[in-house]
């Protein structure tokens, strides 16, 4: 069957050889409880999180580079996957958390098929992905957790290789913004939270993103400004070389604030670095 999964619709036989993705079928390269995401999502006990190898997109800061181009990973079926949602419930995760799973969305979706977990399942996706796809998951889908990274296509395609990306991301969150918000003790049991990283010399570009936010999401959705850009040394490109500013992250919140976003999620300095990203398992 030749893969469409997503936007790249690369026609591959994944049964066959690897996608544009860089993996075959499912391959996992860590899950546990992981306590860093936002705190509606972390939560007491921690997300529930499957980091899963490859993606369709080749960010060149890309903080999980072993992982998005498919160096680590193992092979699982979906009926494994099952039953590491089932280990992830039984250690007391607050949901199961599915990172960068877009090029891999029916196969999780069989997996899930075979074993709905009680707690929410949280869609953790580039953004780049196909509404489609998408509405097919989407039955067992409790959270949506997208990035929405790029407003220009100059930029995403300088920074992802992908000149699309907006257009294929604003669908995609247009289309997750539908899911009805439900909160229980600050906890997010259904709905949408959107995520930006602002990146260097970048920020008009954020702000356009904000604007398309309000623009489009529901009011009262969360919206999460990223601090944490790392400079990783896979890229050649002189802007990336340092963190952001100080005074960069600050026109971005303070164009948020006067948005009105409510509630908004942000980061301290202290975000920036390695000490945050996975140590692979697999």
């Amino acid at each position: 069957m030749k893969c469409t999964l997503c936007p790249l619709s690369c026609g591959a036989d994944r049964s066959v050889r690897a996608g544009a993705c860089g993996v075959r079928g499912l391959t996992v390269a860590k899950y546990y409880l992981h306590p860093f995401e936002e705190p509606p999502i972390s939560r007491k006990n921690g997300s529930g999180t499957v980091f899963f190898g490859g993606c369709s997109l080749k960010c060149v800061f890309c903080q999980n580079y072993e992982l998005s181009r498919a160096q680590r990973g193992k092979t699982v079926t979906p009926s494994e996957l099952a039953e590491i949602f089932r280990t992830l419930e039984e250690q007391g995760a607050d949901n199961i958390n599915l990172v960068t799973p877009d090029h891999v969305s029916d196969d999780i979706a069989e997996a899930l098929a075979l074993y709905k977990p009680r707690i929410p399942v949280v869609y953790n996706s580039g953004g780049y992905c196909k509404t489609d796809a998408l509405e097919r998951i989407a039955p067992y889908i409790d959270v949506w957790l997208p990035d929405c990274k790029f407003f220009s296509p100059a930029l995403s395609e300088r920074y992802t290789g992908r000149k699309d990306y907006f257009e294929y991301a604003s669908r995609a969150i247009a289309f997750m913004a539908q899911t009805p918000a439900v909160w229980e003790d600050g906890k997010l049991l259904s709905g949408i939270l959107v995520r930006h990283l602002v990146m260097p010399e970048s920020t008009s570009d954020s702000l356009h993103i904000l604007d398309f936010l309000k623009e489009t999401l529901p009011p009262h959705t969360p919206v999460s400004l990223m601090r944490q850009y790392t400079p990783m040394g896979t890229s050649n490109l002189p802007e990336l070389a340092r963190p952001i500013t100080a005074r960069e992250y600050r026109r971005v919140v303070d164009h948020a604030l006067m948005l009105g976003f409510d509630p908004l999620y942000t980061q301290e300095k202290e975000s920036t670095g390695k000490t945050y990203i996975p140590t692979w398992d697999f």
